[in-house]
């Protein structure tokens, strides 16, 4: 079976506190972009979990969310199975997009229909959320409020559809260091964000990873005062930054290419904004 995994962004992120488990307890509205990552899957007459990608520094062993999602599926449902899969990379890693937390949706769903096991989506959820606090979201691939630590998912109607550009430096952010230094940070009193719609884009995450990535502050504030841009936010714990075109913005990549660098990684995406559209 071949199926699709798409990237997200966060169009907000508020980070509410830490939890007594060592989460942090957040509020965040997540839509998928037709961004994906493609993932082949085949059953293995053997138990054996084998796991192949096109980008090389990507983990293939059980480190990596795809491998354990077939092992979670496997230990789930009491099932003998061996599982090939091969993830064709589109997604940049470390960039606050999601690729591998995708991935692992995309696992568990492909085998869930490939092996006829009909689980509900709530128990589809439920397993992904054993192995990632923001695996749940990508199950349904739908726009959502995600709370708790991200396992609980709102579905969310009614975002507005847009074109985007994502703009990924040529370095990670380590998602567990920024909700530490969010957690060391002095929180500003109030904050001022553009719209899209009716939804004021902002990410608690930007003010302390901005404070030692100094350079995504600039790239925001360049995307933001280009004629083609109505807003521009990090995703996640970053390190892409995501701007929302106003029309075709033809040009823009060589724009940051000439502004930034050929290392800046640009995609043309859009949001994902209503159940089963298709992807790129």
């Amino acid at each position: 079976m071949t199926i699709d995994a798409p990237a997200k962004v966060n169009l907000t992120l508020r980070v509410l506190g830490r939890r007594d488990d060592g989460f942090h307890e957040i509020k965040t509205l997540m839509a998928p972009i037709s961004l994906a990552d493609q993932l082949d899957i085949n059953l293995r007459e053997d138990h054996a979990i084998h796991l192949t990608c096109s980008d090389s520094s990507v983990p293939s062993d059980a480190s990596n969310l795809a491998h354990r999602a077939a092992a979670a599926f496997l230990k789930h449902t009491g099932l003998s199975f061996g599982v090939d899969i091969h993830i064709e990379k589109k997604i940049p890693h470390g960039a606050g997009l999601g690729g591998g937390s995708s991935d692992a949706a995309a696992v568990l769903v492909a085998l869930d229909r490939m092996l006829e096991t009909n689980m509900p989506v709530e128990e589809l959820e439920h397993v992904a959320a054993t192995m990632g606090s923001d695996i749940p979201f990508f199950i349904r691939r739908h726009p959502a409020i995600c709370r708790g630590r991200g396992e609980i998912i709102e579905p969310f109607e009614g975002l507005p559809n847009a074109d985007i550009l994502l703009v990924k430096p040529p370095f990670p952010v380590p998602t567990p260091w920024a909700y530490q230094a969010w957690a060391n940070s002095q929180k500003p009193s109030a904050t001022f964000e553009p719209f899209h719609g009716s939804i004021s884009l902002m990410n608690d995450l930007e003010a302390p990873v901005f404070s030692k990535y100094l350079l995504l502050p600039v790239l925001k504030a360049a995307l933001r005062e280009h004629p083609s841009v109505s807003a521009a936010l990090m995703s996640g714990s970053g390190s892409t930054i995501f701007a929302i075109l106003r029309d075709s913005a033809q040009g823009i990549e060589e724009w940051i290419h000439k502004e930034f660098g050929e290392s800046f990684q640009c995609f043309r995406a859009r949001l994902i904004t209503a159940r089963g559209e298709p992807l790129f």
